[in-house]
């Protein structure tokens, strides 16, 4: 009868551990996506943390163009807000600070950035982890 309930418990452990471990090898971070809905290209994209540890960079995104990438937070240790700049066609510089994370960690699992002709939309998934 011992030997029952030892392997009940070694089994519902290693069902604990298994299920958890794709939480625990998720890297830290952010996806981002980006959409130019403007009838312009914007140019000089960058994304990053207020820390700027890690820079996404992109030279242009043509009119009704998108990309996605992921910004990788592994280095980051503090609190602090995400940062999206880019440069509008008339060369005017947008610099859009934005969310929050803590102690490093991302609390989302991604964030949309929608460029329109006079604002840009940001949506986030909510909390991810």
């Amino acid at each position: 009868m011992e030997y029952k309930n030892i392997i009940r418990i070694f089994i519902t452990v290693f069902l604990l551990l298994f299920t958890n471990s794709c939480y625990l090898l998720k890297e830290n971070g952010i996806e981002i996506e980006i959409k130019n809905n403007n009838d312009s290209p914007i140019t000089d994209i960058k994304f990053y943390t207020s820390e700027k540890l890690d820079i996404l960079e992109f030279s242009k995104l043509k009119p009704n163009e998108s990309f996605s990438k992921f910004l990788s937070m592994k280095k980051n240790t503090s609190d602090g807000s995400y940062i999206l700049s880019f440069t509008r066609e008339d060369g005017k510089i947008e610099h859009l600070k934005t969310g929050y994370y803590t102690n490093g960690g991302a609390l989302d699992r991604w964030v949309r950035f929608n460029v329109e002709k006079d604002t840009t939309l940001v949506k986030y998934s909510g909390i991810g982890y």
